[in-house]
């Protein structure tokens, strides 16, 4: 990463720290979720090789600021784990909330990348940057558009990312609380062949119903994208499970 891009976003932390700062908060709030998923996918595409997969996240908010440390088994050349650093904050105007935010995804205990030659030992980490806004157009309605970016990073070109969802919660059915889903996505990269993992620039969407009860939420998700050259990103099925805490 040069060194252009560390200023960059060190200064882009310390206008988030400001902001959250100032912002008109009674005090810090902050939770733990378990997760447990039957394969982790990411934009469309597994990235545990189709495997069951457990994820964790710490999650703090003060005011508008926000930030967590998340983590996911993956499989190999990230593996056995990938974690993320986030932050950001969600400022609001009117009926809308804004959500500017940075990630940091890096693979500390990762095995030797070689199978990657493009790259090299401990290449695969990258940082992104999330510009985003959530509405309700109507009651129980929620509409999230988001525009990701990649900068130009010493490992990566520059990706670009749009998507946005979609999620309407139905009235409670016994105990549960149902909220139907789906989201769209495409991404694309000035060099889609830098890591020779046969990601091109593509589409992709999912649908499905989550089940909230008490601290608990039960997801059954369909994904796909329109990628024809990845076995990874085929068509597919994924439930997850999650508990939050406290």
């Amino acid at each position: 990463m040069t060194a252009k891009f560390t200023k960059m976003v060190g200064a882009a932390g310390i206008a988030l720290t400001t902001l959250a700062g100032a912002a008109n908060a009674e005090s810090l709030e902050w939770s733990v979720t378990g997760t447990g998923t039957s394969d982790y996918v990411f934009r469309g595409i597994s990235t545990n090789d189709e495997d069951p997969a457990f994820q964790a996240s710490i999650d703090l908010t003060y005011g508008i600021w926000y930030g967590s440390l998340w983590g996911s088994v993956v499989a190999d050349p990230y593996g056995p784990a990938e974690l993320n650093l986030i932050t950001g904050i969600t400022p609001k105007l009117g009926p809308v909330t804004f959500d500017f935010g940075l990630v940091y995804y890096f693979y500390p205990w990762a095995e030797d990348k070689s199978v990657v030659p493009s790259l090299g030992p401990s290449d695969f980490d990258l940082i992104e940057l999330k510009a985003g806004l959530e509405f309700s157009p109507v009651k129980n309605l929620t509409l999230t558009p988001v525009f990701w970016y990649v900068p130009d990073q010493s490992n990566s070109d520059a990706i670009y990312t749009i998507e946005g969802t979609a999620a309407y919660e139905l009235p409670a059915l016994g105990i549960f609380t149902p909220t139907i889903s789906g989201g769209v996505g495409y991404t694309e990269s000035d060099n889609p062949d830098q890591w020779d993992i046969g990601v091109d620039n593509y589409s992709y969407w999912n649908a499905g119903v989550a089940l909230a009860v008490e601290k608990f939420t039960f997801d059954f998700r369909y994904w796909d994208t329109d990628l024809d050259n990845n076995p990874l990103a085929d068509e597919r099925f994924v439930f997850t499970a999650s508990v939050t805490l406290p």
